[in-house]
């Protein structure tokens, strides 16, 4: 159990940010991501991508700017919770709301402040016959948290993309067989990682099956066999597994938030501008997930939110306190 004064839900830029402000108000927060790292759509989709309209920077990259703010975060030692998906909510009294994750997690916090972006990113899932059966660590997986976890196992990963190629590079060195399937005779991936394992097939370090789609997975009690078809000769190929890894990109979906009492329109949160609460007392919205009349998907807009957030929390957390705003240029950043 993970006891907090904040819960972020979403580790993207705004969410990252409101550690910082919350942690100049002596508040403790702890992050929950579906994803396996922090950076939301930065660090997943384009971390490379170059970014104009943060104040103070002419252009900064995707990554850098997480990696900025992870270290402006760093002071208030917030905790991560990675790789997991929120599930459910409730609330045991005024200020103890309850969050579950999808493995279990259980996270008991003061305010919920849902900073999810487009929403909770989903996997792309393969029409694959029993693949449902063999999730929630019993084979099938689609993403890579521990690498080590694939040592010494067979490994099937699926698509042709840079994360698929990526991991099918890493895992040549760690796993026993590593065999990627792959539905066309061309990669989307970057040449260099095409390369380096095309050469990696051809030493036999790995294996990898083109214009082939995944048919069917099998096992007792966990993942034994995964069935590949040859598009081109209709040919079906049974490969031992451990692990089946499909890489096919990931999907917004507001997901389990959306049967949460929360004011909903058009897949997004309804917030009061005056400190971005929602229709819930001591839950917040901000960034991209949250709509109100003039609303911009700017992240320095999240940034402002969370600003906002971050005084109207500490005085939900704290009502008889006394407060007086303090500029960082008299009073410094004091970590915990």
């Amino acid at each position: 159990m993970i006891e907090t004064d904040i819960a972020i839900i979403g580790a993207g830029p705004v969410g990252l940010f409101a550690i910082f402000e919350t942690g100049l108000l002596k508040l403790r927060c702890h992050l929950v991501d579906y994803l396996p790292q922090a950076g939301g759509q930065l660090s997943e989709i384009y971390p490379k991508k170059p970014i104009y309209d943060i104040p103070g920077f002419p252009t900064v990259g995707a990554q850098e700017l997480v990696d900025n703010l992870l270290k402006q975060a760093e002071p208030f030692k917030p905790s991560y919770t990675f790789g997991e998906r929120i599930e459910t909510l409730t609330k045991n009294g005024e200020k103890d709301f309850v969050l579950s994750t999808h493995l279990g997690t259980t996270i008991h916090a003061k305010v919920i402040v849902i900073a999810g972006g487009l929403g909770c990113f989903e996997p792309r899932k393969p029409e694959v016959i029993n693949l449902d059966k063999y999730e929630n660590g019993k084979g099938v997986s689609y993403m890579i948290l521990d690498p080590e976890k694939y040592r010494g196992k067979k490994v099937v990963l699926a698509g042709g993309g840079d994360s698929a190629l990526d991991w099918a590079i890493f895992l040549a060195d760690i796993a026993a067989e590593v065999t990627l399937v792959h539905r066309s005779e061309s990669f989307r991936a970057a040449p260099h990682s095409v390369n380096t394992a095309l050469k990696l097939a051809e030493e036999k370090k790995i294996t990898v099956l083109l214009n082939s789609n995944l048919q069917e997975v099998f096992g007792v009690d966990n993942l034994d066999i995964v069935t590949v078809l040859n598009t081109k000769t209709n040919e079906i190929q049974k490969i031992d597994a451990d692990n089946l890894i499909p890489l096919f990109g990931l999907s917004p979906k507001l997901g389990p938030i959306g049967n949460w009492g929360l004011n909903i329109e058009k897949n997004a949160i309804e917030v009061n501008t005056d400190d971005y609460s929602t229709n819930i007392p001591g839950i917040y919205a901000i960034g991209d997930i949250n709509t109100y009349k003039n609303k911009l998907k700017l992240i320095l807009c999240g940034f402002h939110e969370a600003a906002l957030m971050a005084h109207s929390a500490y005085k939900y957390i704290n009502p008889e306190a006394k407060y007086t705003m303090k500029y960082t240029t008299v009073s410094g950043v004091s970590a915990f």
